[in-house]
């Protein structure tokens, strides 16, 4: 089986053992002081052994380990084995650790251990410890824990092994039941046991627990290792004790960048950016930040739209050469979402080695500008550069074909999900959801239901997409029959579920249905309506022509009313020409949005309705004095496998003339049949 480990290291190193001249001890200093040296220099130095021993043979393996070669220190292994050098006491142990660092290295583990038997290695301490967190970090936390109980010998490696390969796979009462049954044997536990342990409080959150662990911590004389506290740091982080978490920051008395990081990602994830910058600001004076707190510290500074801040960060970064690839992946994100996207695609594009993250996060930074066809674009060019895309990727790949109305490209991709078995069996859930939006926004609302009945396990945010589906096709009543489903199979509504029926109701007019699906939501449900569901309500009462009703939901409700909701009632005053109300709803709008065109231009089109063209003519000569200038709309359609997008009143595209030429007999064959039509009724 290793064998197959084909490097081409292996290849050099397999004549080594051909000999060339007899070993001094300052030839084994060599090996001594490989780590430190240059793989190429510490090679050649190897070839010039007559007949390299197990010591020379573990020095070269350890060498590649430590530089992260675990492919070439594993070929390296084969060719010993190859030379006829017999394996030691610590070859097996380094083997192990280029295998746990090695992706689908299971079956390679168990073969090792395999050969560890035969060996002799069997009942050996070192040896067993490592076995153990291979198997650990292969998720068979099972084979892991058989070889521990069959252990005669166990130290305090042993349990920390096994007590971290339970708070891997997210088990915290088995670490627990293991640390005291470990102390009831008389071992005392390392600052490495403790950090684990504490890692696992931290996961489940369990402050008291990590509270007692810290005065064990005291008692034990641990309480200076830098890694306990920062395993405590985390826990306090992680259970939002943040009153906690700044108290024992305090009495760190030698704070290391680890330490720094967390404080930092803490108040980032309260939102305190102020405070990320000023303990920024501050470790800079006792530490040289690392790249993971330049990371944090850029994120902060896009979180809140600050491009020069950001931009001297970025000048240090380079100055200092700290600038990794998680880094340059950052920078784009701020720079574009400080609204230079420019400055982002510039940055993106000087990146000599882009990785999946920085393709990612140039993609959704195209979606969140509405740059949904460079977002396309860029998936192209990243399947040319040989990447697989990821769940991330294809989600945002789905909702640009949605925005676009890309239904046959958007079944391609769908296609592209059932073939590589993603969405369904993946980690990624979301994608089914995002097809099915995909589907309902693209028009074709029977393949959106045929998606949602394949789905295995529907929750409540894929049946609150499927009844919004009915909602934007205009099926009221199926959107009510998939919501009493949903009951009946015990999925529980929230929120969204509700302003999706709200919003069926409205479009399909019913108005009895919809006043019982609020009255559900507060009553059963206990759900407190927000401004969406009093704007659904507002829409639903003024598509009936009751618009008095709907000024009196405005009225009366908890919520400050916005300009979403003025302009739902506005909308119904232009379908029935209530221009007195619609005055009213207007003058409320443009007290809150003074400067939004698009209520400007209802309000002119109410009037022109009821005859006003003189209060018609002034608002138009108003919106001409401000200089308010309506966006114009624009539509995308599918043509042999590409995209074709028009702007209303654009005469730049190449086939302009023809497409005019088509739209111009098609308003001649509308007119015409509209007089036919007038004609034969009179």
């Amino acid at each position: 089986m290793l064998h197959r480990c084909k490097e081409y290291l292996q290849v050099q190193v397999l004549t080594l053992h051909r000999g060339f001249r007899s070993i001094s001890r300052a030839q084994n200093r060599i090996f001594l002081t490989a780590g430190f040296r240059g793989l190429t220099d510490t090679i050649s130095e190897f070839k010039a052994l007559s007949k390299p021993d197990a010591f020379h043979w573990n020095a070269i393996i350890k060498a590649h380990v430590d530089a992260g070669l675990f492919d070439a220190a594993l070929s390296l292994f084969s060719a010993m084995r190859e030379a006829g050098a017999r394996p030691d006491h610590y070859t097996f142990p380094l083997v192990n650790r280029a295998i746990s660092s090695w992706t689908e290295h299971f079956k390679l583990g168990e073969a090792i251990h395999c050969l560890g038997i035969q060996t002799g290695f069997g009942s050996d301490i070192y040896f067993c410890n490592t076995m153990i967190e291979v198997y650990a970090r292969s998720d068979f936390i099972g084979l892991a824990r058989r070889l521990f109980d069959e252990m005669l010998v166990r130290d305090v490696v042993s349990w920390t092994s096994m007590i971290s390969g339970y708070v891997e796979i997210g088990d915290t009462q088995e670490p627990l039941r293991l640390f005291h049954e470990m102390q009831r044997e008389g071992l005392e536990p390392s600052s490495v046991t403790l950090a684990v342990i504490l890692r696992a409080c931290g996961v489940v959150e369990d402050v008291v627990g990590g509270s007692q662990l810290f005065s064990f911590v005291i008692k034990k004389g641990f309480e200076s290792h830098e890694l306990v506290q920062n395993s405590l740091l985390m826990v306090f982080s992680k259970a939002g004790c943040f009153k906690e978490m700044k108290e024992l920051f305090s009495r760190i008395q030698m704070k290391s960048v680890v330490s720094w990081n967390i404080i930092m990602s803490a108040n980032y994830s309260m939102g305190d950016v102020s405070q990320v910058v000023h303990c920024y600001e501050k470790m800079k004076t006792e530490l040289i930040p690392s790249h993971e707190t330049l990371t944090l510290v850029i994120s902060a500074f896009a979180k809140c739209g600050d491009l020069h801040q950001g931009q001297k960060v970025h000048c240090y970064a380079v100055k200092c050469g700290q600038i990794d690839a998680v880094l340059e992946a950052s920078l784009v994100d701020f720079y574009a979402k400080c609204g230079e996207l420019a400055l982002a695609i510039q940055l993106f594009e000087e990146i000599e080695v882009k990785t999946s993250t920085s393709w990612s996060v140039m993609m959704w930074d195209f979606i969140q500008q509405g740059q949904f066809r460079d977002a396309i674009d860029l998936f192209q060019r990243m399947q040319s550069a040989g990447f697989e895309p990821s769940a991330d990727v294809i989600r945002g790949l789905v909702l640009s074909y949605t925005h676009l109305g890309a239904l046959r490209l958007g079944k391609g991709i769908h296609g592209y999900l059932i073939r590589n078995k993603l969405g369904m069996d993946s980690d990624d859930k979301n994608l089914e959801t995002s097809i099915l939006n995909m589907y309902v926004k693209c028009g074709s609302i029977i393949l959106a239901q045929r998606c949602f009945d394949l789905m295995v396990l529907k929750d409540t945010v894929a049946w609150s997409s499927m009844i919004e589906g009915y909602a934007i096709h205009g099926l009221g009543s199926e959107a009510l029959r998939s919501f009493h489903q949903m009951q009946e199979e015990g999925i529980t509504p929230n929120g969204v579920t509700f302003l999706s029926l709200l919003s069926a109701c409205s479009h399909s007019g019913l108005v009895s249905e919809g006043r019982k699906v609020f009255d559900c939501m507060t009553r059963n449900y206990g759900i407190k309506p927000d401004l969406n569901h009093y704007t659904c309500m507002v829409d639903l009462l003024g598509r009936s022509e009751k618009l008095h009703e709907a000024l009196e939901v405005i009225n009366s409700m908890d919520a400050e009313p916005d300009g979403r909701i003025w302009g739902a009632l506005l909308a119904s005053c232009r379908t029935y020409s209530d221009g007195r109300l619609g005055n009213y709803a207007a003058q409320k709008i443009f007290d809150l949005e003074p400067d939004n065109v698009g209520y400007h231009v209802v309000l002119s089109n109410i009037h022109a309705s009821t005859g006003k063209w003189d209060v018609t003519e002034n608002i138009r000569k108003f919106m001409g004095e401000k200089g308010f200038i309506r966006r114009p709309g624009w539509s995308c359609i599918e043509d042999k496998g590409g995209l074709q997008m028009f702007v209303a009143g654009d005469r730049s595209h190449p086939q302009a003339a023809e497409i005019y030429e088509v739209l111009g007999c098609l308003t001649r064959h509308i007119e015409e049949i509209h007089a036919f039509e007038t004609s034969r009724n009179d």
